[in-house]
């Protein structure tokens, strides 16, 4: 196994986690933008107001792209089993 593989590695499991973090962080930064002007254009501040639609906003990202995201990362996984004789230098 030479370093040019373990970068390689290395390269696509960040690639991996920030497509799989994608869909949470973005619907939790839209949702909170959203709610941050509501708050700033009603002048209530509510600590609770900002937390509870970002949680159910979120929540409901992951239900819509749960199944992707195991995909995903099931396929990666898959992908690196599949390396492993090449990597130990068996094939």
């Amino acid at each position: 196994m030479n370093t040019n593989a373990v970068l390689d590695i290395c390269l696509q499991a960040l690639i991996l986690a920030a497509k799989l973090a994608a869909p949470a962080l973005v619907t939790a930064l839209v949702v909170g933008l959203a709610i941050s002007l509501l708050q700033s254009i009603t002048q209530l501040q509510e600590a609770t107001l900002s937390f509870v639609p970002k949680a159910v906003a979120v929540a409901v990202a992951l239900v819509v792209c749960g199944h992707w995201m195991i995909t995903e990362a099931v396929s990666f996984t898959n992908d690196l089993f599949a390396r492993i004789p090449g990597l130990i230098g068996g094939a």
